[in-house]
């Protein structure tokens, strides 16, 4: 059967299964009322399985098939919790559905579930579920640290969402010892009061080893720093020149001024821009993207192992790259002074920053320069002589792009655009990867430039393609959650905030609050529960418009390089451009994109935990030298079991509420704080602390503060009491208390992530 007969098939199989009158049937009788014939009794079997497999359709304990939700369940990833309990997050985006650890009945992190609901949601509490069965295990092998005893071992994992060590038996030990980093293969699955068993692997080395820490991460998310030898033969083999049979057909601009504009450490140059201010005062603004599709073919191994990765990853110490560096650092970066093959779009721009005329086109290229956000920073705002005298030739090009760029987001503002202004870590290591200094990374007018351009160009593309009605990637952010924007509007009308238009609310509502808060003592705590209240953007073959960026149309065109979903557009454009999309063509794009959308948004959140797991890691061993120093701090977060806090480097840790023992404290949920129950002392969200810095556990990856009340005594010589910029102590370490150090244990900070 062809993949298309077996799609057509499913969707057949289950629309029936959902409608009203259905009744879960046996096989022959589903046989029976399908008038499936005698010789596709088999294929019929396969597909019914396959449906099952992947948790679409349920098959009961008296064998009878139906749709979990028209059975009181649910199908879904499940997420676990350190602290054993967990949830599953549907398909169907409902609301989370809260699992005990006692209902857990074997599943583990990530693995795909179908649940049984005990209890429906009511009020603002979570329906509650137990696992009734695990269609697909997600964790094939397991890295943790390595403990021995006399006849057997076993695996703590580092993922602590892992609940329950892996049981390693004497003779599957394989030549481990105490205290090594270890990948883990699963041999025995987990049950209900029973760990799971394995055999180790891979010794990775020793937990102290410089290097072990990153490699860790890199395997507990089973991302890859090697590629096939198939994909790396296929992309060495590629011309890194480009010669005239490539240029047929394409447009030739390498007379047009452009540059590229990255960070320091950038090598694989996705976009280069050009400008041209009009005598009538419009803007001529060119975003030119490294044609990757010419090289990256269709089901070819580079295809598919750039689908496999989704996108590159970005590590602390390394780049984990989507395509070979033969083509994401070669012929696909748009290096200076050499051709290069593109997808450009060209954009004629009002003053007001509407564009009124457009043009998508392949072309060749060459870019005039490659330009860092530093220097461009430094020309524009420091007017730095040595730099202007050295680009002069593209000074005007960098006062239109300022100019232009004020202009795009000032109108992306005013339509509603939600501005959020948290703050992102820098972290420096030394040659053995060691942190030697953390700081806030520096967002310049340069860095705004490339951002207007891109959002500007991504929606130019994305709304051409959505009136040809062709099937597209759609990147979209969807509106949120009607309970939690009441439950946000209650809370910010508690702070004297008014959220506008509830019934059907604007992202302007949203951004005009921001404004409001700006600068204010409520600005942190408005803009963290806000981002709360919001859905996470996410691929999708259906257009649902960006609710953040307040764009009816948006989608991902500008790196290729780095993402699937990108690609994969630039292909369709191209098709489309030539006049290949037929109604054949049509119908196995639409049978491919969502798959094709699911993998994206999947291994695009994958890249960000593993992302956020090496920062957390290199900020607790930086960290680790400043035990016992006393840092000011504002309450980032606060929780039933006490309250994060973040010093000015961004470096979070946790101020547990045991360890608060001036008074006794009560959460408020819907205030987001902490109450005294005899001082009436209130901490929330905003509030700036002074804390001690008690315990950074670099196994955990955690930091742990208690409060420091500001007293004489705190003020003293011996009190080490530090800017929360400072890189390293000038005074001894003070002792600390033993009273202090009792409140110590785990915790796991909880990072915030803009919505686009």
């Amino acid at each position: 059967m062809t993949d298309t007969f077996i799609t057509d098939r499913k969707r057949k199989i289950v629309a029936f299964m959902r409608e009203d009158a259905y009744k879960p049937l046996l096989f022959n009788e589903l046989l029976a009322v399908l008038d499936v014939p005698e010789e596709d009794t088999e294929k019929f079997a396969e597909v019914l399985k396959e449906l099952e497999s992947e948790g679409i359709v349920f098959k009961t304990k008296k064998d009878r098939y139906g749709v979990p939700e028209r059975m009181n369940l649910s199908s879904g990833i499940f997420r676990g919790n350190e602290r054993g309990y967990g949830f599953v997050i549907t398909d169907n985006d409902e609301n989370d559905i809260f699992i005990p650890s006692d209902s857990i009945n074997g599943a583990m992190h990530n693995d795909r579930v179908i649940v049984r609901i005990n209890k429906k949601a009511i009020g603002g509490k979570r329906s509650e579920g137990e696992v009734i069965k695990i269609v697909k295990r997600a964790n094939e092998t397991v890295v943790g640290t390595f403990e021995s005893s006399k006849h057997f071992g076993f695996v703590i994992p580092d993922d602590r969402r892992i609940s329950g060590d892996i049981f390693i038996p004497k003779d599957e030990i394989n030549g481990a010892v105490s205290g090594q980093k270890v990948e883990a293969k699963i041999l025995v699955w987990p049950q209900k009061r029973r760990n799971a068993e394995g055999t180790i692997m891979e010794i990775i080395g020793d937990k102290n080893q410089p290097g072990t820490d990153i490699l860790s991460i890199i395997k507990t998310y089973n991302l890859k720093e090697e590629f096939p030898s198939e994909v790396v033969e296929e992309a060495e083999s590629t011309s890194q020149t480009v010669t005239d049979e490539m240029r047929k057909g394409r447009r030739d601009i390498r007379d047009l001024r452009m540059i590229t504009i990255d960070g320091e450490d950038a090598k694989d140059f996705d976009d280069a821009v050009s400008i041209e201010k009009l005598s009538n005062g419009d803007y001529m603004l060119g975003v030119h993207i490294a044609d990757v599709s010419y090289y990256v073919k269709e089901n070819s191994p580079l295809d598919k192992e750039a689908l496999k990765r989704g996108n590159s990853v970005y590590l602390v110490d390394r780049v984990l790259p989507m395509l070979p560096p033969a083509l994401s650092n070669g012929i696909c970066s748009l290096k200076p002074k050499e051709d290069r093959l593109a997808l450009s779009v060209m954009m004629k721009i009002t003053p007001e920053g509407t564009v009124i005329e457009h043009d998508i086109f392949e072309s060749v290229i060459k870019s005039s320069e490659r330009m860092t956000y530093t220097d461009v920073y430094k020309i524009l705002v420091e007017d730095d002589e040595s730099l202007k005298e050295k680009y002069k030739y593209l000074l005007e090009d960098f006062y239109a792009m300022e100019e232009l760029a004020k202009i795009l987001k000032e109108k992306r503002i005013k339509r509603g655009a939600i501005d959020f202004n948290f703050d992102e870590a820098k972290i420096v290591l030394d040659e053995k990867g060691i942190p030697i200094e953390i700081k806030k990374r520096e967002i310049t007018i340069a860095n705004s430039i490339i951002e207007e351009f891109m959002i500007l160009c991504n929606e130019t593309v994305s709304e051409h393609f959505f009136w040809t009605n062709t099937p597209f990637l759609y990147r979209i952010h969807e509106e949120p959650d009607r309970e939690k924007i009441e439950s946000f509007a209650e809370f910010a009308y508690n702070l004297g905030y008014t959220v506008k238009g509830l019934n059907k609310i604007h992202p302007k509502a949203f951004q005009e609050l921001l404004e409001k808060v700006r600068e204010t003592k409520e600005e942190t705590i408005i803009s963290t529960v806000m981002l709360r209240s919001m859905q996470k953007a996410k691929y999708s073959h259906i257009n649902h418009g960006h609710f953040g960026l307040a764009a009816k149309y948006y989608s991902h065109f500008t790196a290729p390089i780095r993402r699937y979903s990108d690609l994969i557009i630039h292909r369709i454009i191209k098709e489309f451009l030539k006049g290949k999309i037929n109604g054949k063509r049509e119908d196995i794009l639409r049978e491919k994109l969502p798959d094709i959308a699911r993998v994206c948004s999947e291994r695009e959140r994958i890249a960000e935990e593993a992302e956020r797991e090496t920062e957390d890691l290199k900020k607790v061993e930086y960290m680790k030298k400043h035990e016992g120093d006393v840092f000011e701090a504002i309450i980032s977060s606060v929780t039933s079991f006490g309250m994060f806090v973040e010093l000015g480097n961004t470096v979070e840790g946790l101020v547990r509420m045991s360890s608060m023992e001036d008074d006794y404290y009560v959460y408020n949920e819907k205030q987001y704080c902490l109450i005294g129950e005899r001082t009436r002392k209130i901490y929330r969200i905003g509030n700036v602390v002074k804390v001690m810095l008690i315990k950074a556990d670099i196994a955990a990856k955690q930091i742990e503060f208690v409060i420091v009340e500001d007293t004489k005594e705190n003020t003293k010589e011996n009190t080490k009491e530090k800017s929360v910029d400072s890189k390293s102590p000038k005074r001894k370490r003070k002792k600390m208390d033993e009273k202090v150090l009792r409140h110590v244990k785990g915790a796991k900070k909880k990072k915030k992530k803009r919505a686009n």
